[in-house]
């Protein structure tokens, strides 16, 4: 290993601090890893600090979101708030609200600098999508907290759109022929890591993160098809056939609305639209679909 000291990034503070939530999963991971390649310190909050990426100067911390004395402990460095926090969402559960309004007044109490909230596309109270209401229930809580603050609101993973294809080829889901601008976790995680470096340029900004195109599922299974050399198909469902095709997991109602609405919201038209905030950000166009999963 180099004895050199890391290069940071032009105009940032050489102690200025950072955590990173959720560095046990695909999204925090990828911020927590790009932090590292920088030669940016961090702190990796973790329910399970075992699991964290074994990175150059990050240390893992244990802070699971509903615990408020532990997330106190882990924002808290040098006596002070840590300056710049990437605050994952939890888990889906029924509880996820209670959780983040947890962790959110623990980085109050303990003085965090600057919150970046991973949200989602549309979040708001009457939303479609089920769990987009949740993060605007977050939203709202972390801008009473009066910790400064950027929303970056993600479009419908790029990534996983390959786990929505059933075992004989065909992705069933009441979207209609409505349409969605899904992003790539990698652009999400580029522009993560320019808002947590360049943290005084976005306060209070709310950023729609998306891909370059917005695209219907039958759009979507084609890209699929070519990539995998494998025939995938769309079949719309009604609102009341995909709750039957779905009850056999035995997921609580809960996740069961969340799964079906997620395709209703793109029947709504309220996952459409592309926006400019990824190449904004990240300083090159956001990725095609073709490209994450090729």
């Amino acid at each position: 290993m180099s004895s050199l000291p890391p290069v940071l990034p032009p105009g940032l503070p050489s102690d200025t601090t950072f955590a990173v939530t959720g560095s046990t999963g695909r999204l925090g991971g990828r911020v927590a890893r790009r932090l590292a390649a920088d030669g940016i310190a961090q702190r990796l909050v973790a329910r399970d600090p075992a699991r964290a990426p074994r990175l150059p100067g990050a240390t893992a911390v244990p802070g699971a979101y509903g615990d408020r004395d532990d997330i106190v402990r882990a924002l808290t460095c040098a006596g002070r708030g840590v300056d710049r926090v990437l605050m994952v969402s939890a888990s889906e559960s029924a509880d996820r609200v209670d959780q983040h309004r947890a962790f959110v007044d623990a980085a109050a109490e303990a003085g965090v600098g600057h919150l970046v909230y991973i949200s989602f596309y549309g979040a708001a109270p009457e939303a479609t999508f089920t769990l987009a209401r949740d993060h605007w229930h977050t939203e709202q809580h972390i801008r009473a907290s009066g910790v400064p603050f950027t929303f970056l609101r993600d479009n419908l993973y790029a990534d996983f759109t390959p786990g929505l294809v059933g075992d004989d080829g065909v992705i069933r889901g009441p979207a209609g022929q409505g349409r969605a601008a899904v992003v790539a976790q990698d652009d999400i995680a580029d522009a993560a890591a320019a808002v947590l470096t360049h943290a005084p340029e976005h306060a209070g900004a709310t950023y729609d993160l998306t891909g370059p195109q917005s695209l219907t599922f039958d759009e979507i299974a084609a890209v699929l098809t070519t990539a995998t050399g494998r025939t995938i198909t769309y079949r719309p469902e009604t609102v009341e056939e995909a709750y039957r095709s779905r009850a056999s997991h035995g997921a609580p109602d809960w996740q069961l609305d969340a799964w079906v609405s997620t395709y209703t919201a793109v029947a709504a038209g309220e996952l459409d639209g592309v926006g400019d905030a990824v190449p904004r950000l990240t300083g090159r166009p956001a990725t095609p679909l073709a490209d994450v999963v090729r």
